[in-house]
């Protein structure tokens, strides 16, 4: 079974390419917002690198956030035109659940932390179990204080991944407990969702195009920015 993977929660884009075989191809590109612009030459080099046609998909996965609002929405976008076309199911998975996937073997506590802009994260924990990681409660938006708050909690060794994680670097390197990982953990990654879907996809865990939803955990900045004019001219 051919997956092609479509990530785009971050500044970062990305699709992979596996197989029953492993991965096949996957392309990464950081140019600020320009997703839209990226996804679909991105897409077709993958295909070219993996020496297969974009008709030999049989299942598209892609990033349902929590992320920034036009990378989510181009990215599903994007899958679900494809999903589509070929009439094939797609796979939706968390942009932490995919942050925190490379790091699990890892012994401490995970958390996976997004920039949410505005001064907020998102972020989840996780934890190493047999197989895999196990995430701990529900993604949260918060600011890096109520999550530096939420890590002085436990005292347990804690591994923090993640853009978010990267950005408030001096919040959390002073915690006797923490480590921050290293840039190239930075973004959510097409290779872990390609292979998390893979996955998936062998216990034929998946979805329909239109039941694919993305998780925005707050209300788009242009829906927050209308509602704070209308506070205002009242």
């Amino acid at each position: 079974m051919l997956i092609l993977g479509i990530e785009s929660a971050t500044v970062q884009a990305g699709c992979a390419l596996i197989d029953h075989e492993g991965v096949l191809a996957s392309v990464h590109v950081a140019r600020g917002r320009r997703h839209a612009e990226l996804l679909a030459p991105a897409i077709s080099f993958a295909c070219d690198q993996a020496v297969v046609s974009l008709t030999d998909v049989c299942a598209v996965a892609v990033d349902v956030g929590p992320g920034l609002f036009t990378g989510l929405r181009v990215g599903i976008a994007t899958g679900k035109a494809i999903a589509s076309a070929l009439r094939v199911p797609m796979i939706g998975i968390s942009s932490l659940d995919l942050l925190a996937f490379p790091a699990r073997f890892s012994g401490r506590r995970i958390a996976a932390v997004i920039d949410a802009r505005r001064g907020e994260l998102f972020y989840a924990f996780y934890r190493h179990v047999p197989g895999g990681l196990q995430r701990r409660g529900d993604p949260v938006v918060g600011s890096p204080e109520e999550l530096q708050s939420e890590i002085l909690a436990t005292p347990e060794e804690q591994l923090l991944v993640g853009d978010g994680a990267a950005r408030y670097a001096d919040l959390f390197a002073d915690l006797a407990n923490v480590e921050l990982a290293d840039q190239g953990l930075e973004h959510p990654s097409a290779v872990s969702l390609v292979q998390l879907a893979h996955a998936q996809a062998l216990r034929e865990e998946w979805q329909q195009p239109w039941e694919v939803a993305p998780l925005y955990l707050r209300a788009p900045d242009a829906e927050i920015n209308w509602s704070v004019r209308n506070e205002v001219g009242r």
